[in-house]
């Protein structure tokens, strides 16, 4: 379950995950605003990058397998450390980035082997609580703190619709809602956080035709039937499907709205 600011943290992740400070701003000027920041947000909205590496504190690190930043164009990001997953407001400045700007993160409370909890609280080091300048290349981002530790991404290639575990973040089930479209059945399979479900699912031309769902009978706390509620109004219509890198949108014509990451 998520935690604001990483609270009851194991001790170690705790001290590394800080909110990241406020920028100084010029006037009444709003992040984004002018012609730097208007490149930086243009780059970067709507976009995926897996973690290569970072260095922090003079050391370099391999980055953990699955660490990667998605940032959508609403001003939020979300992505994973390698152990536990995150998301939470991201706003420009310029060449500069505030993830948290100025309220923190959320993240997942997975305690994972030793190992990879030292890589990851190193890179929390690195990655918040710092004024961090992008530099775009291409397919490359390197993001550097003002004490000169940097984070090395790559431009995250898309991921198949099918085949792959879509993990729903919006609405906020806690992980606990996936979905998984199979081309060769014509059909999509999952969870919708308490509820298996399984329907057709006819894809063409960038829009899904989710057919009726049949679904499982428990029942669950309150907060995972209301996600699961406002998931089912995907299902027995059309909806647009857009996938950047590792994050799939899909929007049904009665305006529902679902964003899921790709799990390895």
């Amino acid at each position: 379950m998520y935690r604001q600011k990483h609270k009851q943290r194991m001790t170690m992740l705790a001290a590394a995950a800080v909110l990241v400070p406020s920028l100084a701003a010029c006037g009444d000027e709003k992040a984004g605003a002018g012609s730097g920041s208007a490149e930086t947000a243009q780059s970067l909205a709507g976009t995926g990058w897996s973690v290569d590496g970072f260095t922090a504190d003079g050391a370099t690190h391999r980055a953990p397998d699955g660490a990667r930043l998605v940032f959508d164009d609403s001003g939020r990001v979300e992505g994973s450390y390698g152990c536990n997953r995150f998301r939470g407001p991201v706003s420009f400045d310029g060449d500069r980035i505030r993830i948290g700007d100025g309220v923190g993160v959320e993240s997942t409370l997975i305690a994972c082997s030793e190992e990879l909890m030292e890589v990851e609280t190193a890179f929390v080091r690195s990655l918040n609580g710092n004024t961090l300048k992008a530099d775009v290349n291409d397919d490359r981002l390197t993001l550097t703190t003002d004490t000169g530790d940097t984070v090395r991404l790559s431009k995250a290639k898309d991921s198949p619709l099918h085949g792959t575990q879509w993990t729903v973040t919006t609405p906020a089930l806690d992980g606990r809602a996936h979905l998984t479209f199979d081309e060769e059945e014509g059909t999509v399979s999952g969870r919708l956080g308490c509820n298996h479900v399984n329907a057709d699912a006819t894809v063409r031309d960038g829009h899904i035709t989710l057919g009726a769902p049949a679904l499982t009978r428990m029942m669950c706390e309150d907060s995972l039937m209301d996600g699961e509620k406002a998931l089912t109004k995907l299902f027995n219509g059309t909806a647009d499907y857009r996938i950047e890198g590792r994050t799939l949108t899909l929007t049904s014509e009665n305006g529902t709205s679902v964003r899921a990451v790709a799990e390895h």
